[in-house]
């Protein structure tokens, strides 16, 4: 086909819609629920993340939709879809999709779980020795929490806050002397504060009932001399996306404040209820709400399936869940100083499968070491109890000088990031909120040492935040090194953060958006022409997710020219691969398992000379546009070869990576003739081996996974010898497998 037809293909044959790519992304995910060859109680994670994902989407990419419609806007996106036609479209897929986690959930999981002996009885089937317990459970727990509200003439349907599980109680007659029409109903709300699964006694199994169950079985105790008919649960999503117009915000810790406290009461834009809900009743709330048919979701059990996740803690059910891991250490960190141990080369840390550790004792170190006189550092998210903020705080008590810019727009991190932010400001930190109109998203800490040939600059750059909870949970490269070129653009950076300068020029770094743009876009295109010259040409990207259409239009002029381009891409993709004359020569795969893939690689062949180069950055316009990002070269062998054998893994799975069809549907690997191959587990393998070896041995270590090989006839699944990985992992308290889906934010 040539040029100039490929450019006649009607838009929606050369773009994925990006809201319909996260979907598919979702039942990726679902698919691990699904799964047989997962521990059984990571399949109840999976299916809760599939719940918890769906809520932050609606939240946040539908609600804008819904904004964007009531703006009257209407211009389509790069898929030939106008906002109205993405919310029909996504309306229909997530009503397939959430059957579908409810029939996982009652056809699947549910006998699954019960074969373990753990079950959830109903009000109908209780012993009398369990009534006896919820009783005394109701009167002495739950009761003095409840608050029924009357909806009548008097009294107006209550504001019911996001995501809140509510019971709506039909009132069949009234008191002939309460002077109320003798037909009703109330809104009991279900609290949030007490557990969702209520443990029952039961000496042969695990039993459960859900608390919502437990306030029916009671109801009548909340409306005395009240006849009452069904009571049935409802829940409802909430536009939850800030509007902060910072240009006009004198304190923008004061505005994004305000804006938290709205989250709770924005526009409902999704109400779910039970199977059997009171039609009459669902008329009048829908109303009360300005809910339209298509937004309303009927469901087949308990309402927010994230309840179901206090099982995967369940006590001595070890068997059910993922082989414990713990991150190893690096073996070139071990038994030396970490500034010495920086000096000697660059140094690559690969989370989860390495320990987080090193990067909390460089901000230790650094506050502690008279010899450290300044630390500066960006904050995107951190955890909660964040032994990264207390370090700084403890630098700057001791007079060093410490520069911290903590993002205060980090989607549904504002609150904890302003009670950083005050805490560090406090201690005597130099606190700043980045500039307006653009998150500062990249990941980078600096330490400026004396040490005794001169001041030198100590730098860690990565692809992830600096928290160390979710450093167990997702996977993340982070860079360590003291290159005079990087540490110049390294201060260069910060003083672009805190003051006006604006570097015309940089020796390695390159930030976003002022010029890695056009770097990419550069590169794309030298690849073009190295193939159009008849050479060989390569490209390899791993992000998380790619949306940008003027990115992907390099990509297909590069397929077209017969670059051979391999995109490992977790989420939302809008390029369609394989699809002949425009992206032959492209595969896309997305790897879903027990950590969530964040790193983000990019790799150019560039005639031989390979550059390699690690990001906080997807392909993305919010991040090469609206961001403030970094993308850095890995110019050590060691710490190439590294990155490059972690591709090599990735692109070899064939258990839990899926590809993408010319349709924009995945498939599973066909894994006939092929080794089995699961690359999460293979890299906990590499990892812990690595660890064992002598720090000479270990520069030189090439990966080894434990592997199995497949049958043709094997299953979806035992990826990887599991008694050699069971030998060889740690035991750890934190859970460990995919979180919430960060493609909508980070």
């Amino acid at each position: 086909m040539k040029t100039d037809e490929i450019n006649m293909l009607e838009q929606e044959s050369r773009y994925i819609n990006r809201e319909l790519s996260w979907l598919e992304f979702n039942e990726r995910v679902l698919d691990e629920a699904r799964d047989k060859q997962n521990p059984l109680l990571e399949r109840v994670k999976f299916l809760g993340i599939t719940c918890s994902n769906l809520d932050e989407f609606f939240m946040i990419r539908v609600a804008s939709l819904k904004d964007m419609v009531h703006a009257g806007y209407t211009k389509p996106d790069p898929a030939g879809l106008t906002p109205g036609k993405q919310l029909e479209a996504i309306s229909e897929r997530t009503h397939r999709m959430m059957s579908r986690q409810y029939s996982t959930f009652n056809r699947v999981l549910k006998p699954a779980l019960k074969e373990q002996q753990i079950r959830f009885k109903d009000r109908d089937s209780l012993s009398k020795e369990q009534k006896q317990y919820l009783e005394s459970y109701f009167n002495t727990t739950v009761y003095p929490i409840l608050t029924p509200m009357a909806v009548d003439a008097a009294r107006p349907f209550p504001l019911i806050s996001n995501q809140s599980l509510n019971l709506c109680v039909e009132i069949e007659k009234m008191p002939a002397d309460s002077g109320y029409d003798e037909s009703g109903y109330a809104i009991v709300q279900v609290p949030s504060v007490l557990p969702r699964l209520v443990r029952l006694p039961d000496p042969d199994y695990i039993t459960f009932i859900f608390l919502e169950d437990v306030i029916r079985h009671f109801m009548d105790r909340l409306f005395h001399n009240v006849v009452i008919g069904g009571a049935y649960c409802f829940r409802i999503m909430r536009n939850a996306d800030l509007d902060i117009e910072e240009e006009e915000a004198a304190d923008l810790l004061t505005e994004i404040k305000k804006q938290l406290k709205q989250r709770h009461w924005g526009e409902v834009i999704r109400l779910e209820v039970e199977e059997g809900f009171d039609k009459a009743m669902l008329r009048q709330i829908s109303q009360a709400m300005g809910i339209d048919k298509p937004d309303i979701y009927t469901l087949n059990g308990p309402l927010d399936l994230t309840c179901l996740n206090p099982l995967c803690k369940l006590p001595d059910m070890d068997e059910h869940r993922y082989p414990p891991y713990e991150g190893q250490p690096n073996p070139l960190l071990q038994d030396v100083d970490l500034f010495e141990a920086i000096r000697r080369k660059d140094i690559l840390l690969h989370h989860p499968f390495e320990a987080f550790d090193p990067i909390i004792e460089m901000v230790r170190r650094a506050a502690d070491d008279p010899d450290v006189l300044a630390i500066k550092q960006t904050l995107y998210r951190v955890s909660g109890q964040s032994p990264v903020i207390q370090y700084l705080a403890e630098a700057a008590e001791r007079g060093k000088q410490v520069m911290v810019l903590v993002e205060l727009k980090a989607r549904f991190d504002e609150e904890n990031n302003i009670q950083w932010a005050r805490k560090l400001e406090q201690a005597g930190c130099h606190v700043i909120y980045g500039q307006v109109g653009l998150k500062t998203h990249s990941k980078i800490t600096l330490v400026v040492r004396r040490d005794e040939d001169g001041i030198r600059r100590y730098i860690h750059l990565g692809t992830g935040n600096y928290n160390d909870i979710t450093a167990q949970l997702y996977t993340d490269f982070g860079m360590l090194t003291c290159s005079e070129s990087i540490g110049a653009d390294a201060s260069a950076f910060f003083n672009m953060l805190s003051g006006y300068s604006a570097p015309l020029t940089w020796h390695k770094l390159v930030p976003a958006p002022f010029w890695m743009r056009k770097e990419f876009e550069r590169r794309i295109y030298q690849e073009q022409r190295l193939a159009e010259a008849g050479r060989p040409a390569r490209i390899i990207v791993k992000v998380n997710s790619l949306v940008d259409p003027m990115i992907i239009d390099c990509l297909y002029k590069a397929s077209q020219a017969g670059v051979k381009i391999d995109l490992i891409v977790r989420g939302i993709c809008c390029l369609r691969a394989g699809v002949p004359g425009l992206s032959d020569n492209i595969t896309v795969r997305s790897i879903i398992g027990r950590f969530l893939e964040h790193s983000r690689i990019y790799y150019f062949y560039n005639d031989g000379q390979e550059d390699l180069f690690l990001s906080s950055a997807d392909w993305m316009p919010r991040n090469l546009d609206r961001r403030i990002e970094l993308l850095f070269p890995l110019e050590d062998e060691q710490v190439r070869d590294r990155v490059m054998e972690v591709i090599d893994i990735q692109l070899a799975d064939t258990l839990k990576a899926r590809i993408m069809k010319p349709d924009g549907q995945y498939a599973r690997v066909d894994k006939r003739g092929k080794q089995a191959i699961d690359s999460q587990f293979a890299l906990c393998d590499a990892a812990v081996r690595a660890a064992r070896q002598s720090t000479e041995e270990s520069m030189t270590f090439r990966f080894q996974p434990v592997l199995s090989p497949a049958s043709d006839q094997q299953e979806d699944g035992a990826a990887y010898n599991a008694d050699a990985a069971r030998s060889i992992m740690h035991s750890r308290s934190d859970e460990s497998t995919l979180l919430g889906e960060q493609d909508l934010e980070d």
